[in-house]
């Protein structure tokens, strides 16, 4: 926004530079981006993001249109990362649409994190020790001493004292409009709906879904775009001083 505005209110002799700026102002980010994408490679349930620019048009005091680069927006993919197997009973993957939900203090959170654990009082909670909820909108608890946990592919929870509840796995019209708290949990406030299509795979855990080649590749290619920007800055830059420096001595 601020190069946007001091854009239009210069004349085309600085243009390029402020046309660099917001290339290079761009491409900083999205290095951040893909920096925090290979960061999460070994994070479970983390989705990778993107960043959409567009091209902007800009009309200077002098009456020129000008092109220049603005970012939009951080896109979220949300395809299905590799399943890896755990062996712990109460890890659980889910295939196809849908978010498993946490019960925190500030309110539900969603999470493709499966991985789970029982904490003192028998309640099945995530890493962060928030209860998992169940389609009643209740924490799953397992009794003292139960054993045979099974998770079955509808999300039912049975241990050798029977039937412990269902978890609770929802859906969302648009996922783009998640928000995220951490790597791995989001809120929204959308309505959840029963994500029918879903499917639970116990003893696995899914898995990030940043691919790091394809990763490494882009902040390759974004750092060069980076370079590019600032030689262009750096030559302009030089431009404007060598004929500041003519004007000055004409004048003298």
């Amino acid at each position: 926004m601020v190069v946007r505005q001091a854009l239009e209110n210069r004349n085309g002799m600085e243009n390029t530079l402020y046309i660099a700026l917001s290339r290079q102002m761009v491409m900083k980010q999205h290095l951040n981006v893909v920096a925090n994408n290979m960061a999460n490679t070994s994070t479970a349930g983390y989705k990778g993001e993107q960043l959409m620019f567009v091209e902007y048009l800009a009309q200077t005091k002098d009456g020129q249109q000008v092109s220049f680069v603005q970012d939009l927006a951080v896109v979220r993919d949300f395809s299905e990362g590799e399943f890896i197997k755990t062996g712990s009973p109460l890890d659980a993957a889910i295939h196809g649409k849908g978010w498993f939900v946490v019960d925190t203090p500030k309110g539900q959170f969603y999470t493709r994190n499966g991985h789970f654990e029982m904490n003192r009082n028998g309640e099945i909670v995530n890493s962060a020790g928030h209860p998992v909820l169940s389609d009643k909108g209740q924490p799953i608890v397992i009794g003292p001493g139960e054993t045979d946990i099974l998770i079955s592919g509808d999300g039912t929870v049975s241990t050798s004292g029977g039937p412990k509840g269902r978890l609770n796995i929802v859906n969302f019209e648009n996922d783009q409009l998640l928000n995220k708290v951490s790597n791995s949990l989001y809120t929204t406030d959308q309505p959840p709906e029963q994500a029918l299509k879903a499917s639970v795979t116990q003893g696995m855990i899914e898995g990030s879904n940043v691919q790091p080649i394809i990763e490494v590749s882009n902040m390759m290619t974004a750092l060069r775009s980076y370079q590019s920007a600032q030689e262009v800055i750096k030559q302009e830059d030089g431009r404007l001083m060598e004929a500041i420096k003519t004007l000055t001595e004409e004048k003298s």
